[in-house]
């Protein structure tokens, strides 16, 4: 490490830390997944896979209270608010009952008026409070119930309607149904009236609610959980979640009612959250909100297995009701730099910015690599694979030859939690690190300076205040916040100097004898790195997208058996997207 020490003394020398930043540090994009300082597993489970250290998350509910958002998820020591989705801010609260309490897995929230609602769902506690805030900014909560009567509601969610009733759902396997109980207000929430039981999956005749990767696995039963409630125009929207967590086609569906307890009618149009393509797959078990503009969110779980199946991220993506009331979430583009609301909006059309992935296996290089670490695993444009150098020490770095001159206008750092000894949540942790760029491959330049960061960024996004024009990039290590410097995403976004792919030829789709499947097929694109698939039940409600790298064939085995389809599939270049080829 004699030869890297030295060159990172001369680059110093060359390239002082007081440069002029030139990153926007109140961005007007994000990019999933969302960059927050996730904990690490629990160190007393073995069931999040505590052989190695590793941050996780999941189940997801973001709920609007006052107009700041609070995010609440699994095994976290505490909540996030953010006044613009843009920056979110930590709040430390330990839920827990006692130490041998899991802590806070898959919680329920709600608003209402001036009080903020939370219910825990522990794996062993023998009591379940229900806890109330009205200064949840400086983590001020109360037990409004000390002991819930529906205790064993495992995977709970509230709902509370205009006319004042309150629910509870919960539920989550792959045996017994989802529930409903409404809750008295009165009488500190108290459960009145029968349990419902409201749905099963049906996997006979969905095909996206089979179990395992890509729907594959015949062997188990799906499990089904992520209760949430919708209501919009006078309908209940009772959405759920299937297959299974560890898979990339976890996605949420929804049945549609006249009650909140129904009966409930499942949704042609489902799932209407899915993401089974593209850096970080997933899309399930998550919460439909709205912010203060009136818009509507879904936030939902990611997949991130790199040392455990249970590894896990968040996203949010845009969604909405159509006039027709079809409840839709929009994935496209849904882990590329997306614009957030500056006010009311229609989220059937695209936030995405149009900046394209520039990155995608590129030449690299790097100070050092760990065997089977190489660095081409930080381009391939997949999370469950990462680079990783030999040490966490000052000077390591990994570079890039984008191949010509490109506009870069974002990037985003995805550390991988390579020989990481850290368990629960974290605090004083930190990143730091410098991007470098050249036109050259010989004169660099300061591109971000994060010398001077202090805060824990897992997956930090970079939007700049103006697009550099370059070829090279380079990013050096300072700290790390645990662990070696491993990167399982060096991404940038911008525009290269080619024209957008041609329209796509000899688009096909044709369902299977199962007609749960459909086997795409499609003439290659020149210039094209990758294919938007776009389905839905009616020509101008093509909701759903799949995105697929270096192919020119896909089956797809998520359709429902005896729902009629139509499609339409557009190329991704690095100088933009290409029209879009329609079928059916």
């Amino acid at each position: 490490m004699i030869r890297t020490a030295i060159f990172f003394l001369v680059w110093i020398a060359l390239y002082p830390a007081q440069a002029q930043s030139t990153w926007n540090p109140t961005p007007s994009t994000y990019c999933n997944p969302m960059n927050l300082d996730y904990a690490f597993i629990p160190s007393r489970h073995t069931y999040y896979g505590r052989e190695e250290s590793h941050r996780s998350t999941a189940d997801p509910v973001i709920v609007n209270y006052k107009n700041d958002l609070y995010l609440f998820s699994t095994n976290q020591n505490g909540y996030w608010w953010s006044a613009d989705m843009a920056k979110w801010h930590f709040v430390k609260k330990d839920f827990r009952i006692n130490r041998s309490n899991d802590n806070v897995c898959a919680p329920g929230a709600w608003a209402w008026g001036d009080t903020l609602l939370f219910m825990p769902s522990h794996m062993d506690a023998d009591r379940m409070p229900l806890y109330v805030s009205t200064d949840p900014k400086n983590g001020r909560w109360e037990e409004l119930v000390d002991s819930f009567p529906q205790k064993h509601a495992w995977d709970p969610s509230f709902f509370k309607d205009d006319d004042g009733k309150a629910y509870l759902y919960w539920g989550s396997s792959n045996l017994y149904p989802l529930y409903g109980v409404e809750l008295d207000p009165a009488k500190r929430y108290t459960p009145t009236g029968p349990v419902a039981e409201l749905m099963l999956l049906h996997p006979d005749r969905h095909g996206w609610e089979r179990f395992g990767e890509n729907n594959s696995d015949t062997t188990i039963a799906p499990y089904m959980e992520g209760a949430w409630m919708t209501k919009h125009n006078g309908k209940y929207y009772f959405q759920y979640a299937a297959p299974g967590t560890e898979w990339n086609v976890y996605a949420d569906g929804v049945y549609v009612g006249d009650h909140p307890l129904g009966p409930f009618t499942y949704a042609p149009y489902n799932p209407f959250s899915l993401k089974p393509g593209g850096f970080i797959t997933g899309a399930g078990h998550g919460s439909t909100f709205q912010d203060k503009h009136g818009n509507y969110w879904h936030v939902a779980t990611g997949l991130n297995w790199i040392k455990y199946k249970f590894e896990r991220r968040l996203n949010l993506f845009p969604a909405g009701f159509d006039p027709e009331g079809q409840l839709y979430c929009n994935t496209a583009f849904g882990d590329y730099p997306q614009y957030l609301s500056k006010g009311a909006r229609d989220h059937r059309e695209s936030a995405f910015t149009g900046w394209m992935m520039l990155s995608y296996r590129k030449k690299t290089w790097t100070s050092s690599s760990l065997p089977g670490k190489d660095p081409a695993l930080a381009t391939d444009e997949n999370i469950r694979t990462y680079w990783s150098a030999a040490t966490a020490n000052e000077g390591e770095y990994l570079a890039m030859d984008l191949g010509y001159r490109c506009k870069v206008y974002a990037l985003q750092i995805n550390y991988a939690d390579e020989d990481a000894h850290l368990y629960d949540k974290q605090s004083g942790i930190y990143h730091q690190y410098q991007i470098l760029h050249s036109l050259d491959g010989q004169n660099w330049h300061m591109l971000v300076d994060k010398s001077k960061n202090d805060a824990d960024v897992p997956h930090d996004y970079i939007e700049l205040t103006k697009p550099v024009k370059t070829r090279y990039l380079k990013i050096v290590n300072i700290h790390m916040a645990a662990g070696k410097f491993a990167l399982a995403g060096f991404r940038v976004f911008g525009k290269g100097p080619g024209k957008k792919p041609r329209p796509v030829q000899g688009f096909r789709a044709e369902r299977q004898p199962d007609t749960r499947e459909v086997a795409f097929s499609w003439q290659p694109s020149a210039g094209a790195y990758a294919y938007q698939i776009y389905y839905g039940i009616q020509p101008d409600k093509l909701y759903n997208c799949i995105l697929v790298h270096d192919a020119d064939s896909y089956l797809f085995k998520g359709l429902d058996r005896d729902t009629p389809y139509y499609f339409a599939i557009e190329a991704l270049g690095e100088g933009g997207v290409s029209g879009r080829r329609v079928g059916k």
